[in-house]
């Protein structure tokens, strides 16, 4: 367990403040970290004040971003991959201070990594919500499209058809990554729980309450995932401050 000094310059070491939320993004290296807090943000990956992308890990350092909108009391940070780092499974959510944050976000791949074990069971020893998140949802069901049979170049291959094949593509990758955080989680001696399947692309656009009709049929769990880390920030946030005043009056 930390110390409080641990504690102490944990905080300072990321901007820790009073009366702001602070949610860490964590995962392997490459998982899309980076991509889904711009698009939690309201922001495109090339967008100014962005956090960096690349297909290889571009986060080396604790990186903390603010919300776009200075209403928000929300701040992200980008956390190392694990991959990236010579850090054991075990140390690694504590050498990163994730113990500090109000809220974690972990990115899973078909397979837990021994990482993401050690996170989920460190923030229920610290009672920290974690969320599980399946990100690049899109790149994955085009992946099964073409498995399936889907040629991009086929001219012959009608609107209606696609439409029916990527459908199918969608239902079967839902199915099958929901089936498999379930066997992950019971593998590793975690209770169930919930996993959020997003594609960054269709997050941007329920983050800035831009979605068309185009983009309505890819969304999956975009607006349950909003709505839950969220709410449940301004809801924790608030019973924080709540107390903070009761016990400022009884002083």
């Amino acid at each position: 367990m930390p110390s409080d000094a641990d504690l102490e310059d944990a905080k300072r070491r990321i901007g820790y403040r009073d009366g702001l939320y602070h949610f860490a993004v964590a995962g392997v290296a490459g998982s899309g970290k980076s991509s889904l807090i711009n698009s939690l943000r309201g922001l495109r990956n090339r967008d100014a004040g962005a956090a960096a992308t690349g297909i290889t890990e571009t986060t080396l350092r604790v990186t903390r971003f603010p919300d776009s909108d200075p209403k928000n009391p929300f701040v992200w940070y980008d956390i190392p991959g694990a991959g990236t780092l010579q850090v054991r499974d075990w140390q690694y959510f504590n050498k990163q201070g994730l113990y500090v944050f109000d809220a974690l976000v972990v990115l899973v791949d078909n397979r837990f990594t021994m990482t993401d074990v050690a996170i989920l069971r460190n923030a229920r020893l610290f009672g920290i919500p974690c969320y599980i998140v399946r990100s690049k949802a899109d790149s994955h069901v085009r992946n099964l499209m073409r498995e399936m049979g889907y040629e991009s170049d086929d001219e012959e291959q009608d609107a209606r058809s696609r439409a029916a094949l990527e459908y199918a593509a969608r239902e079967h990758f839902v199915s099958a990554t929901r089936q498999n955080v379930r066997e992950n989680l019971r593998s590793a001696d975690l209770p169930e729980q919930r996993v959020y399947i997003v594609s960054n692309s269709t997050m941007l656009s329920a983050t800035k309450g831009n979605v068309t009709t185009k983009t309505a049929k890819k969304i999956i769990d975009e607006f349950e995932f909003l709505r839950d880390l969220l709410g449940d920030a301004y809801k924790r946030r608030g019973g924080v401050e709540k107390a903070k005043g009761s016990s400022t009056a009884v002083l």
